[in-house]
């Protein structure tokens, strides 16, 4: 079905059903108990774990296939804010145009970069993509200030010349982003007891973008380019003896990861109309490769698992404070609560990035291929139970003498 076979069918499935329902899987706490403080099912989180998600997905095409390490990929996310940002200043509101030109600038610009990036490989490799993001973050601060906003970043403003729609509604304000008319800050909530669940129009049209940029990586990393793209990570010298050149073929995946970095870009700007240079600087990129080890680099799912960890960490743990610590610790003695409170105070808020590198240092040690290593050992663990218990069968009574 649809191109793909039964394993890669069934992670599909897994995938839409994931995003389908996530506005009830975020949401496992009724908001009367403390640990709904854990609860994640709001649009702005739902919106920014489909976007990384996209984001690492484009970045694993050309890390986990090829093996090139990109620690500028946060250049091809920033165009393709601003591109977007533009579409909206200049045409219309209307999404659709947003995402397109985002995607076409974030191409041009990694084929530029990669054509020459990619004359090196290893560490130089990643040295000059890193130099090319920081350039391009240092003109859009600075140089290109008329274009990007600087410091401030690109905006709307009610004197853009949109051609397509109005510059200003008839309550004065800037139009909202939308999708032939549907806004995507649109929301339903749906109250059922002490749960309550937020359905966003935003965050579905980005699970519906996500399905697609899905399918297109699975249907690629099954292709006969995506095993070219294989060799060249397995051994490209050897590739090379064979008369095959494998330049295209990852000049084609860098080009391919970049325009899914330019259309996470673009998504941003259909959630919030704000591009700012601060998308573009290097500790964006190497967030994006955290993603991919977190998840486990060269599979399908893993870089979706590992952007939802890590954007789930910072949204819920940085937003823990003292006091709620000692609230969930206020039927313990009074020094014990107040240790408790230090010992975790370092991990929480401001602190969450120690409570990241704590979590990468264990799945680094202990499961080196990721979180989908890790649900791999627990399936074989079951499945090694399951064919031992088969394999024994029932009990057989001993027979009697004589028999």
């Amino acid at each position: 079905m649809l191109g793909l076979n039964k394993a890669d069918l069934r992670l599909f499935l897994i995938v839409i059903a994931l995003l389908v329902f996530a506005p009830f899987i975020m949401n496992p706490f009724p908001e009367s108990v403390g640990l709904a403080q854990f609860n994640g099912g709001y649009p702005d989180l739902l919106q920014k774990l489909v976007i990384f998600g996209i984001f690492a997905v484009g970045f694993n095409i050309l890390f986990g296939l090829t093996g090139y390490l990109s620690f500028g990929h946060a250049a091809f996310l920033g165009i393709g804010s601003y591109a977007g940002v533009w579409m909206m200043k200049l045409l219309t509101m209307n999404v659709i145009p947003a995402l397109i030109v985002s995607v076409i600038t974030a191409g041009i610009l990694s084929l530029i970069i990669g054509f020459v990036a990619l004359r090196r490989s290893g560490i130089y490799f990643s040295i000059l993509t890193l130099a090319f993001a920081q350039m391009f973050y240092s003109l859009a601060y600075s140089v290109l200030t008329p274009i990007t906003g600087g410091e401030s970043g690109l905006t709307l403003s009610l004197e853009d010349p949109r051609i397509l729609g109005v510059s200003q509604t008839e309550s004065g304000n800037i139009p909202v982003p939308h999708i032939f008319g549907l806004e995507m800050s649109a929301s339903t909530t749906w109250n059922v007891g002490d749960w309550s669940f937020t359905f966003n129009v935003g965050y579905y049209f980005a699970a519906i973008v996500m399905v697609g940029a899905m399918y297109l990586a699975i249907r690629l990393f099954r292709s006969p380019f995506g095993l070219m793209l294989r060799a060249v990570k397995s051994n490209q010298a050897r590739m090379s003896y064979t008369g095959l050149n494998a330049r295209p073929y990852t000049l084609a995946a860098f080009v391919i990861s970049g325009m899914y970095a330019g259309l996470a870009g673009g998504l941003m700007v259909a959630m919030d109309p704000l591009a700012g240079a601060e998308r573009m600087l290097w500790t964006a990129s190497g967030e994006v490769v955290l993603m991919t080890i977190l998840g486990g680099a060269g599979t399908l799912i893993g870089p979706i698992l590992g952007a939802g960890l890590i954007k789930y960490l910072e949204s819920i743990i940085s937003t823990i404070n003292d006091a709620i610590l000692h609230s969930w610790f206020a039927a313990l003695p009074g020094w014990l609560e107040n240790t408790l409170v230090f010992i975790l105070h370092p991990f929480i808020g401001k602190g969450w990035h120690l409570t990241l590198g704590i979590v990468f240092m264990l799945v680094v040690i202990f499961l080196p291929g990721g979180i989908v290593e890790g649900g791999k050992r627990i399936g074989n663990l079951f499945r090694r139970k399951r064919g031992r218990e088969d394999q024994t069968g029932p009990a057989t009574p001993a027979p009697k003498p004589g028999e």
